[in-house]
């Protein structure tokens, strides 16, 4: 791995989008150009106190109308689904629709994929966490329009797992479907994008907290160190401790 004192956000290749639903967060990192574009999903959306699900994409596709953004359906029936799928697609040209790898019932959203993808739609498979779900969903999606496919690299570190592996192998069994790419989602920490980096995957979703830390990328060790002293010292004077 590149030595850390040489990184930089520069010399990335994986497309770092940003992941949030705070929508003046949203377009403060629009006008930053290393940010490529956007996720959401309704939890985020839930968090941020938003009612209105279609008034909120629709402000957001005025105020970022030209790098891609990814709205997700959220009925648990196929059918319903579909028909949420087609109006979200419908609401701007860089719009991918999210969505889930399988209903709550554990019955698999492959064939929908497979239908919509074909029909031109550009869908981002999420919730993805096995090597067999993206052979799956890969097939479904090979010769149709420019798809993603969200593995959830950060929830399978959460069990234990190392991802890295899982991610590299996901990329090559992705081959077969080269408009499709691949996303490193749910990182835990900054060094997450560095990871992906350097396995080659295409774009990473990162939420706004962690992409507050960019700002430290490729800092001296031995500067952050001495802050770190600094920061406990000028706590323990303010809270006035003794021994």
């Amino acid at each position: 791995m590149t030595p850390l004192e040489a990184l930089s956000v520069e010399a990335l290749s994986v497309k770092i989008f940003a992941d949030g639903a705070d929508l003046p967060g949203m377009v403060d990192l629009y006008r930053r150009p290393y940010i490529k574009g956007f996720t959401t999903n309704p939890t985020l959306i839930r968090k941020a106190g938003i009612t209105d699900y279609a008034a909120f994409a629709r402000d957001v596709l005025r105020a970022i109308p030209d790098r891609p953004i990814s709205f997700e359906v959220f009925s648990d029936e196929f059918p319903e689904m579909e028909r949420q799928a087609r109006e979200i697609a419908s609401w701007g040209s860089n719009v991918y629709v999210k969505i889930p790898v399988s209903n709550t019932r554990r019955q698999p959203a492959y064939d929908l994929v497979r239908r919509l993808s074909h029909d031109g739609l550009r869908i981002n498979v999420t919730a993805v966490m096995t090597l067999d779900q993206v052979t799956q969903v890969t097939d479904a999606l090979a010769g149709g329009a420019p798809s993603c496919i969200s593995v959830f690299a950060g929830r399978i570190a959460d069990t234990g797992r190392d991802p890295v592996p899982l991610m590299a192998e996901a990329l090559r069994i992705m081959a077969r479907a080269p408009q499709a790419e691949l996303i490193w989602a749910s990182p835990r920490e900054l060094l997450n994008i560095f990871h992906a980096d350097g396995i080659g995957c295409h774009i990473i979703t990162v939420t706004h907290d962690i992409l507050k830390k960019l700002t430290i990328v490729g800092k001296p060790l031995d500067e952050y160190s001495l802050e770190t002293v600094k920061m406990f010292h000028d706590d323990a004077t303010a809270a006035k401790f003794s021994v």
